[in-house]
């Protein structure tokens, strides 16, 4: 029996627990680990610019008149002299009803009233030829009044029938059936052998389309901006026919230098129907006198010349009225701005490409840009895209291939509409914002 056999089996183990340590004792080194590596990301220096104050609100377009054509006198109708959905002017013939009572009626008055003026035209000669006899003797008072009674008594005659000529002639008239407004008209009421009663057949309706006006409401808080901005005149209003998104009034485009014609949503539907974004173009001509107190807002109307006849009398409009342009203010992208549960906040990069995170209080958001009233500075370099990769710190590298920061290809980021798919932030009645940036 070998040495080792008298040692404790403790003893024995020993060398065998060593070298179980020793392999333990060199795996848990520390091993470095590499370097993380940089985020891709798209910046656009924070600049400054003259932003439009815009408030989006859904509309419906309504006439500036609208005219229920009503048969004025009873009858068969002979005739229409229109086709239904015809543009027609005022006074144009609509509808014929039979004029033959109407004929007979007048020529019976018109028959008294030359007879009735003839027996005048006698009695008060009769008056003149005797009023001279009494001052000879001739007559008596008495005899002198009765022919004076009697040209009075005719007189009066031909004067009632003169209004029955009058009246005759009217009604005459009133048979053929005329348009009382410019408009377009509506589907027919009656037909061709139809028989309407005066004041109480509605034959068809005309609303008026050209101009238009296009009625929505805002909220009451923007009431002090209207009383300011709305003195002078009509504040500029655009309308998106059907609902789309309407773009910035005429006027506000160039000043707001990245603002577009309308959104790349909108766009990206419109191309898909095969048709162009056409917004219509008018001034506010309306401020109601009361705040209606179940919803809190104010109704507004704005009138549209609708020279093409984009606006729908009972359509939905998406409207836009500019209040005023604030000028120099601090923009960046909307998309740039993230929601967290500290708050709203930007990632910006130091000259060393290393990512900062700011807290940042946004103003609003208008035409995809958003007005920062602190938080950032002019010329910070602000990530559009990207955002949600980076932590306080990491280093980032710099996209090609994007938009500049005025709209013009070939540089990191853009200032403008986001993209395609996102709702475009606007400006929300109180003047923060409406919808959340976008995500890098």
């Amino acid at each position: 029996m070998s040495s080792q056999q008298h040692l404790p089996r403790a003893l024995r183990v020993l060398p065998a627990l060593g070298a179980v340590l020793g392999t333990a004792t060199a795996c848990s080194k520390p091993q470095q680990r590499p370097p993380h590596p940089p985020v891709t990301v798209a910046v656009v220096t924070a600049r400054r610019a003259d932003v439009p104050y815009v408030v989006e609100a859904n509309g419906v377009v309504t006439p500036i008149q609208s005219a229920a054509v009503t048969a004025q006198v009873d009858g068969i109708v002979t005739d229409v002299e229109f086709r239904e959905g015809q543009e027609v002017r005022k006074g144009q013939v609509l509808f014929q009803i039979d004029p033959r009572p109407y004929q007979n009626a007048y020529q019976q008055a018109l028959a008294a009233y030359q007879r009735d003026s003839a027996s005048a035209a006698t009695a008060a000669a009769e008056r003149d030829r005797y009023a001279g006899l009494v001052k000879s003797g001739v007559i008596t008072e008495e005899e002198a009044q009765q022919y004076e009674t009697t040209a009075a008594t005719t007189q009066a005659t031909v004067a009632s029938d003169r209004a029955a000529v009058a009246t005759a002639r009217f009604n005459l008239d009133n048979a053929t059936v005329r348009a009382p407004i410019a408009g377009k008209t509506g589907g027919l009421l009656v037909r061709t052998g139809n028989l309407v009663r005066s004041g109480v057949t509605a034959m068809v309706v005309i609303n008026q389309v050209r101009p238009i006006t296009v009625r929505f409401a805002v909220p009451s808080s923007e009431l002090p901006n209207l009383q300011r901005y709305a003195v002078n005149g009509g504040l500029p209003v655009s309308a998106m026919p059907g609902g789309g998104s309407a773009p910035a009034p005429a006027d506000t485009t160039a000043q707001a230098g990245a603002a577009a014609e309308a959104s790349p949503l909108a766009q990206a539907l419109a191309a898909q129907q095969g048709g162009d974004v056409t917004p219509e173009r008018g001034t506010l001509s309306f401020i109601d006198n009361a705040v209606d107190t179940t919803t809190g807002t104010v109704q507004l109307k704005a009138v549209f010349p609708n020279a093409d006849g984009n606006l729908w009398v009972g359509q939905f409009a998406s409207t836009r009225m500019q209040l005023y342009i604030e000028k120099n203010a601090l923009v960046i992208p909307a998309q740039a701005i993230v929601n967290g549960q500290q708050g709203t906040y930007v990632y910006t990069l130091d000259p060393n490409s290393k990512a900062l995170q700011h807290q940042v209080v946004v103003e609003r958001v208008a035409d995809g840009l958003a007005v920062i009233a602190a938080g950032v500075n002019e010329g910070d370099r602000v990530v559009t895209e990207g955002q949600s990769r980076l932590t306080p710190g990491a280093v980032a590298s710099l996209r090609t291939g994007g938009m500049g920061s005025a709209g013009a290809p070939g540089a990191a980021g853009a200032v403008g509409d986001p993209p395609v798919g996102q709702a475009p932030g606007t400006t929300s009645a109180n003047g923060g914002r409406r919808g959340r940036g976008r995500r890098g």
